[in-house]
Formats: structure tokens, sequence, C-alpha cells
């Protein structure tokens, strides 16, 4: 909803003369064999990307959550991969590291966590599911849940530990977009 953005789409913001949600495919398109992007507004503008779009089925604004089911209602693979619009600088091998930790644990899902001990954070909506998980947010959905962490822990979900946590930042405001655009070595990815 961009509420700390002034109620802007953040994906559409730009950085570097780019808007951000393109940083964003630049670095997860190579890595998957499809992309689809859930937008919920400036459906025009998230068409000229090039890729499929889907908006939410859930009415009132679900969150991440609704996001990531209505990809699921979308996708004929039997993987899905959600990153959010605002992290410019995930990672280069995010899915293969999430992919061996699902396999090796057979999981149903696989989430980023960064740092240790008091320090560690969970990134919920860098994730990777199984297809067939979405029965089991459709009844979470339906019984009024939308918190991502909730929701996985009903699943069995391995946590991916990752070390660079400015990979997952989130871009919230116009001083983060002033920020990543002037910092040196945090430029996402070129156009």
């Amino acid at each position: 909803m961009g509420r700390r953005m002034g109620g802007v789409d953040k994906g559409l913001q730009l950085i570097h003369g780019q808007p951000m949600v393109q940083h964003v495919l630049h670095r997860v398109q190579p890595q998957v064999g499809k992309v689809l992007i859930n937008a919920n507004r400036h459906l025009d503008d998230y068409q000229s990307f090039g890729v499929p779009i889907c908006s939410d089925s859930i009415s009132g604004y679900a969150g991440p959550l609704a996001g990531i089911h209505a990809a699921l209602l979308h996708t004929d693979t039997p993987y899905l991969v959600s990153v959010p619009c605002d992290s410019p600088l995930l990672p280069n091998d995010l899915v293969s590291r999430l992919s061996v930790a699902m396999r090796e644990h057979n999981a149903d899902a696989a989430v980023v966590v960064t740092g240790n001990g008091e320090q560690r954070q969970r990134h919920p909506v860098f994730l990777l599911l199984k297809s067939d998980v979405r029965s089991s947010l459709e009844h979470y959905l339906d019984n009024g849940g939308r918190k991502v962490d909730d929701w996985l822990a009903s699943l069995n979900c391995v946590d991916v530990p990752f070390d660079d946590e400015t990979a997952f930042i989130n871009v919230n405001t116009p001083e983060d977009i002033q920020a990543l655009t002037t910092t040196t070595g945090s430029r996402p990815a070129p156009g």
C-alpha cells in the first residue's frame, strides 16, 4: 500500500532511473523459469514490463499473503518463489539456495533468515514454497489469518541463513530511496 512512501506505488518508484520493480526483475528472472507480478493498482504500468500480472482475489487488503495466494492461483509450476518489489538488492543465488535447503529438509517452504542470536531476523516474503500448499493458505486466510510467519508455522518450513543483510533491505520511504541511490556498493542491477 506504500503508506510510508506517501501512498505511491513503491514498485514504480525510480532508483537510478528505473522503477524499483525493474531492478527486482533483473535479479530474479535469471533464477526462475517464469515470472508473475502481483499488482492491485497501476496495472497498465506493470504490464509494460512484459510479464503476466495477477491481482489479489481476496478483497480488503490482506497483505503479502493475498499476493502469494493470487500467484498460487495463477501458477502452473510445482514451486513458487516470492520476493517483494521493494527489495532491489536481492541475491543472485536466492532461489538456488532456498531450493537446496528445501530439498535437503524435504520441506514445503524455505524462507530467508539473516543475523544470529538476538539479531536473527526472518524475512518471510523472501520465500520458496511448493505450489500444493495453496489449500493450506486458503484455509488460513478464510479463518482471518494474515501473518506470513504464522502461516509458515503450520507448514514444514526451513529457515535458510544468508550473511548479507543488505540484500534484503526494504525500500519503504523516500529517504530509503535517497540512501540507496547515494550509497556506493548498493547499486541495484543495471538495466
